[in-house]
């Protein structure tokens, strides 16, 4: 599929369904673009579509199915965007260090493929706001779901959650306690969490 060029090409990108419930346009939205006449569209629609829809399969579905509706922050980004934010202190890091993550069409330095959404659960957040309580949905989702990577940020508890195909496992704050959580080698990371997560529903088939 070529990148579109028309409004008609545009409408038939965000028609392809990545997985039961979500398709493209659900993640084009860009609060940089809309407000600075950029364009949010993928110039390698064909990766888009492949990255997202394992984000989606493998992630977004099951965590919609267990929890509810899911709120979509920021997901995919063109390089254009992505560029431009982080020239302009936008919170979004260099288009290096995106590809294969905010920006779904771009494969990684070593030529893998990957997409993050950054998202925010209601259900998580009506319940639970004390300080720290994102620690509750982030070992969640690390005892059940094959993510790549997780950050979190104080506001709603919105967490950037990345489907990779090498995954590094390694769940990061901004929120307090900040830094690291858990990564491969710390002494936290195997086993199970259950007590950080008592009274969540059990995983439901995305």
């Amino acid at each position: 599929m070529r990148k579109p060029g028309s409004m008609r090409g545009l409408e038939e990108v965000g028609r392809a369904r990545l997985s039961e419930n979500f398709f493209l346009r659900d993640f084009l939205y860009s609060e940089i673009a809309a407000l600075n006449g950029l364009s949010n569209v993928p110039d390698d629609p064909d990766l888009a579509i492949a990255a997202g829809s394992r984000l989606c399969e493998d992630l977004l579905e099951p965590l919609q199915a267990t929890f509810g509706r899911l709120h979509i922050r920021s997901a995919y980004r063109s390089a254009e965007v992505n560029g431009f934010g982080n020239a302009n202190g936008l919170n979004c890091a260099s288009n290096d260090s995106n590809f294969a993550h905010h920006i779904w069409d771009r494969r990684d330095a070593d030529g893998f493929m990957g997409a993050t959404a950054c998202i925010v659960i209601p259900f998580v957040w009506d319940r639970h706001q004390e300080n720290g309580d994102w620690r509750r949905i982030a070992w969640w989702v690390h005892d059940h779901l094959p993510y790549a990577a997780m950050e979190f940020f104080p506001k709603l508890w919105a967490f950037n959650i990345q489907w990779h195909e090498r995954p590094k496992r390694i769940i990061s704050s901004y929120a307090e306690p900040r830094g690291i959580l858990t990564r491969p080698g710390m002494a936290n990371h195997d086993g199970s969490h259950a007590q950080w997560y008592d009274g969540f529903p059990a995983l439901a088939a995305g």
